[in-house]
């Protein structure tokens, strides 16, 4: 799918266009080799590097080829499934546009669209940075929503009210931070290359938001570590007191065995067909009782002095 968007500074929102004019921004998702061939022939652009934004896999960097700046950054996105995952985009900048190509759909284009911001695609570079920023925010709002779940599951070890499909959770939040650790680092990368100005023009403010957004994912990079280790101190946490649980209760049962089985060697011993001392006495019955009662008081009140019941 290719998309042309234009708006000036006079118009109020972003109209979409039948066609390619100067100072448009050509938005390019989930495309086919026949479209990125087109892409390519019409705007004399790289193929090589077209392809490589639809690699899910493929890592963020910066480079320029016959006048026109390729930067390739991952964004944070929630899939179909309620997952939330990171894919690459690739922005162009030429002479007369902006492209940016994505298998997957671009928040960005949301946002701008809104209407909340005003911006213009006639400012090419004001453009890539808005875009670049509200990829930012993106990263921001899932790692605090990936702060909040770990909170929550925080508060149910303190109850001691933890489940099994927390710990699943656990699993899939570790995989989105060490996927967002995996995009943000070398976004920033990408980002102090930027700065230097020899890839995009870049005005003195221009310069202050990119020094801002290479900041902001140095937070986003500390915040994921700091949920990492949050998670980590969790799980150990909850291994250390399910292990002492299973303890306490080895020991409770051990007391309880014990406890059943001491009176049963006294009567067992007297239930034996054997002459044994004042087994014919009529108070020997209520003996037994009494030392069985002393012995059982004996190991509970040493058993409560160690702490063990």
């Amino acid at each position: 799918m290719i998309k042309y968007y234009y708006k000036s500074l006079r118009t109020a929102e972003l109209q979409e266009l039948d066609d390619f004019k100067r100072g448009t921004w050509v938005y390019v998702e989930s495309p086919s080799l026949g479209e990125l061939a087109t892409l390519s022939e019409k705007f004399k652009l790289d193929p090589g590097i077209l392809e490589d934004a639809l690699d899910e896999d493929e890592v963020p960097r910066l480079e320029k080829d016959d006048g026109i700046s390729y930067v390739l950054i991952r964004f944070a996105y929630r899939s179909d499934r309620g997952d939330i995952e990171t894919a690459p985009v690739l922005i162009m900048f030429g002479g007369e546009y902006v492209i940016t190509i994505s298998k997957q759909h671009l928040p960005a284009l949301d946002y701008l669209q809104s209407g909340r911001l005003p911006f213009a695609t006639t400012q090419r570079a004001k453009l890539i940075l808005l875009i670049l920023s509200h990829i930012s925010d993106q990263y921001d709002v899932f790692i605090n929503l990936t702060s909040r779940k770990i909170k929550a599951i925080r508060s149910r070890l303190r109850g001691n009210g933890i489940r099994n499909q927390d710990f699943i959770d656990f699993a899939t939040i570790e995989d989105e931070l060490n996927e967002f650790l995996a995009s943000l680092q070398p976004n920033n990368s990408t980002l102090r290359r930027l700065l230097v100005g020899k890839h995009i023009p870049l005005y003195e403010e221009d310069q202050d938001l990119v020094e801002d957004l290479m900041l902001n994912n140095d937070q986003s990079i500390e915040a994921s570590r700091s949920n990492l280790r949050g998670i980590e101190n969790i799980r150990d946490a909850y291994s250390a007191i399910a292990a002492n649980n299973l303890n306490r209760i080895i020991m409770i049962l051990t007391i309880a065995t014990i406890l059943v089985a001491l009176p049963n060697v006294f009567f067992g011993m007297y239930g034996m067909n054997i002459s044994l001392p004042g087994q014919h006495a009529h108070w020997m019955f209520a003996a037994l009782l009494g030392v069985n009662a002393f012995l059982i008081a004996l190991i509970l009140i040493v058993a409560r002095k160690k702490r063990i019941i």
